[in-house]
């Protein structure tokens, strides 16, 4: 199995899935990660990037995601991805978390795309 997660410089999860610095691709074998690899993000919106289609043709079937909206939902879901919404903190205690079965979907996804703010940026989402 292959996990995806939109992940920032320091292996935090992003809050954000489409505006992430990179995803990270863990490669999953009896229950424990066995590989990890690095996909730069393309900026912009993350349901209008081809990176479902980049990440489905890897092989990845999961994304652990923070905040994503429906949109990009969508993409994931119709390349065969499964999303995990509301996610967050270091991505490989995540993965391992969520490969235990102990990380299950928040059911929330990003409702408005108005003004996120952060400690380091600010965005709009224009959708």
């Amino acid at each position: 199995m292959k996990i995806a997660v939109p992940v920032t410089h320091n292996n935090q999860i992003d809050d954000h899935f489409g505006h992430c610095e990179f995803y990270s691709v863990f490669s999953i074998t009896e229950g424990k990660i066995t590989d990890k690899q690095t996909i730069p993000s393309i900026l912009g919106c993350g349901c209008k990037s081809n990176i479902a289609s980049v990440l489905a043709a890897d092989g990845v079937t999961i994304m652990l995601a923070g905040g994503i909206g429906g949109g990009a939902i969508n993409v994931l879901n119709n390349a065969g991805i499964e999303v995990v919404r509301g996610c967050s903190g270091d991505a490989t205690k995540v993965v391992e978390l969520f490969v235990s079965g102990s990380i299950s979907d928040s059911g929330e996804s990003c409702k408005s795309h108005t003004t996120h703010n952060s400690d380091t940026n600010s965005h709009v989402c224009n959708h």
